[in-house]
């Protein structure tokens, strides 16, 4: 079976990076929050793959990435709210989407404190923020600093990840 392009890709740059990556993982404990924690709304691999698409399995519970700009969330401009797509948890508003360029939905900020859990990934080699639903552990993308004010942060969300609910 063929991997597709994107898989292939993380696949080399964890193995490039793995060798500069390991003694600073080792050294600050890299295992992600949400594999030492249970969640509200958890429910075995088997449930979930009953429950979410292929590729929302891939995303949600195995932390993949859908490829940039195919998600019509991407261009979704009507005000109403986001929602976990794996356990219909609130995540985000539409006041707080912008678009980033990316390629992915952007949001400045979650809808509340706790609709998202964060943890640190190391995947390519160096830190960065994975955000996952606080509900249910599924990940949703990547937190950066380089979001619009007032918070200066943007929530990079996998549209696959989510479910748009109209005002």
């Amino acid at each position: 079976m063929r991997l597709p392009l994107l898989n292939r890709r993380r696949l080399l740059a964890a193995s490039v990076s793995t060798a500069a990556a390991l003694p600073f993982v080792s050294a600050c404990g890299a295992e992600p929050a949400q594999a030492a924690k249970s969640f509200p709304k958890g429910k075995t691999e088997a449930e979930w793959k009953k429950l979410l698409t292929r590729d929302q399995f891939y995303v949600l519970r195995e932390a993949g990435t859908e490829r940039a700009f195919t998600s019509p969330l991407n261009k979704e401009k009507r005000k109403g709210t986001f929602f976990c797509a794996g356990c219909a948890n609130r995540l985000y508003a539409s006041a707080t989407k912008y678009d980033s360029g990316t390629g992915w939905p952007s949001f400045w900020q979650a809808i509340d404190k706790g609709a998202v859990g964060t943890s640190t990934d190391y995947l390519l080699g160096y830190p960065r923020t994975e955000v996952h639903c606080a509900d249910c552990g599924g990940h949703l993308g990547h937190i950066f600093g380089d979001g619009p004010q007032p918070t200066g942060k943007r929530h990079c969300i996998n549209g696959v990840a989510l479910k748009f609910v109209p005002a």
